[in-house]
């Protein structure tokens, strides 16, 4: 039988499932050096889709604990912008499918804003419920950021359109009438929470992607409000906006008495 053309073992690779099957046994020992660099980068493709299933499984195990336990609705939260000087807090909560799979899903923080952009879409079309919640500065400000943050969370929680029988909480413990279980660094623990970390992110990112239209020459789109180099150089040149939180140093140091 003729050797199939590597164009035709490309093709071919695309549907194989198994690792030692009938063909991957006979192109492993096709000598052609066209044919091996397609099998190896066939087997390291096999190799990171089982990690990203393992990293699945492993993610799961909160969800699958408390599905056994009865609970059908488990929402997952998180926040973003704790730590910056400027913009809002942001927090999602997140229902998702009992059968929900998106390989690579992680902390929000772990993966580029390409993928956090493409996760963000499919989770808006596949979750159950997706809910935001938000406080700007002026409340930052009054309550203090860790107030703010959970008072966040209870907004995104509030909105939900389904409603949670039990919620999964990254590091905070929330006075709300639904059982719950606070994880730490629970992003990269739990799909549900990880979920909303995305969520979360991608929308105060756009927030302050618009605010840097709004505020030229802060940086806004590229540091996030966080108190990078280049933040603190724009407010020595052009001061504070209102969009900066005064109760935080070094803003604080700026505000008139």
């Amino acid at each position: 039988m003729d050797k199939l053309t590597i164009h035709e073992i490309k093709e071919k690779l695309q549907t194989e499932v198994e690792l030692d099957s009938p063909f991957i046994q006979l192109i492993a020992r096709d000598e052609r050096k066209g044919v091996q660099q397609l099998l190896k980068k066939w087997r390291a493709g096999k190799e990171k889709e089982k990690e990203s299933y393992e990293k699945h499984l492993q993610m799961t195990i909160y969800e699958k604990k408390y599905q056994v336990e009865g609970y059908q609705h488990i929402a997952g939260i998180d926040e973003v912008g704790r730590g910056p000087l400027a913009g809002p807090v942001v927090a999602a909560a997140v229902i998702l499918p009992s059968d929900f799979y998106l390989p690579g899903l992680d902390d929000s923080k772990k993966l580029s804003e390409q993928k956090r952009n493409e996760y963000f879409e499919i989770i808006q079309a596949e979750a159950l419920s997706v809910s935001v919640g938000m406080i700007e500065v002026d409340e930052i400000d009054r309550i203090n950021i860790f107030e703010a943050t959970k008072k966040a969370m209870n907004i995104a929680i509030a909105g939900l359109n389904v409603s949670p029988d039990f919620l999964l909480v990254d590091a905070v413990k929330l006075q709300t009438p639904y059982p719950q279980e606070s994880i730490i660094k629970g992003d990269g623990k739990s799909i549900s929470i990880a979920a909303a970390s995305i969520i979360a992110k991608v929308t105060r990112d756009r927030l302050m992607i618009e605010m840097e239209a709004e505020y030229p020459g802060y940086g806004f789109s590229q540091h996030m409000g966080y108190g990078t180099k280049g933040h603190l150089s724009a407010i020595e040149r052009l001061g504070i906006t209102p969009h900066h939180r005064k109760s935080f140093a070094p803003i604080k140091n700026y505000v008139s008495v």
